[in-house]
């Protein structure tokens, strides 16, 4: 795909199609890591682990520790 690098005030900008986005799993204000290795440009996710208050806000707050939780039936080296 050909895309044009554009000037968006005292820098440039390249506009990525949301087709490329979606296959990536980026979306708008997303934070990329941008480094150039052999004169390529490379663009990645940024990995950022999560605070126990933003996995709880993600289920209301409610994670539901109390009782047991149903593994399903033992299989091979898990039995005795």
């Amino acid at each position: 795909m050909v895309a044009q690098i554009k000037t968006w005030g005292n820098s440039q900008a390249i506009r990525i199609p949301k087709e490329i986005l979606k296959e990536a799993h980026l979306s708008a204000n997303d934070e990329i890591d941008i480094r150039t290795e052999n004169g390529i440009i490379m663009i990645s996710r940024v990995f950022r682990h999560k605070s126990l208050e933003e996995r709880a806000n993600e289920f209301d707050g409610k994670l539901n520790l109390d009782g047991e939780y149903d593994w399903g039936e033992p299989v091979g080296r898990e039995v005795w």
